[in-house]
């Protein structure tokens, strides 16, 4: 593949952006990627993807939303603090996730914009259990809205709703 600036050497820069769902791809030679500044050449050879999450830990960032935590709050798996985990931006496993829940989701949310993923999943996933149990969360919302309004004809036509897919799943 050609570069598609100048047309004259091998595209080896592959730039894909996404803004507003939209996805475009640019394929550049080394040179048109730094003229147009798509990529920078004096990038330290310590660089590591992990330390840029560690960067959104800096005090004037963080807000402590959970004063109360203490403060050497430690994986019951791993071992991993969260202060380790502050200093070096990757979690040690899985449960991880669920023991720093209350510190991640601000990051998150900071990142991502949202804690709950959108984007791809494996196939044998699509469409099955996880549809259904985001459906049941959607709809229990539903009820507490409408138990909250006083709709209870309503409210009993979610709960019925919701019983259905607990049963199917």
């Amino acid at each position: 593949m050609m570069c598609e600036a100048c047309h004259k050497e091998p595209a080896t820069v592959h730039v894909t952006r996404i803004v507003n769902d939209q996805k475009t791809e640019l394929h550049l030679c080394a040179q048109c990627a730094k003229e147009r500044g798509e990529i920078e050449m004096n990038v330290e050879p310590s660089f590591a993807f992990h330390n840029i999450l560690a960067g959104f830990f800096e005090p004037e960032t963080v807000v402590v939303s959970h004063p109360s935590r203490p403060a050497a709050l430690r994986c019951s798996n791993c071992g991993l603090s969260l202060a380790d985990y502050r200093r070096i931006g990757k979690l040690g496993c899985s449960q991880c996730y669920a023991q720093f829940e209350r510190e991640l989701e601000p990051l998150l949310k900071r990142i991502h914009r949202s804690v709950e993923h959108t984007g791809k999943r494996p196939k044998r996933l699509a469409g099955g259990r996880l549809d259904v149990r985001r459906e049941i969360e959607r709809l229990r919302r539903e009820l507490q809205e409408a138990i909250a309004r006083e709709a209870y004809e309503e409210a009993a036509r979610l709960r019925d709703q919701i019983r259905s897919l607990e049963q199917g799943l």
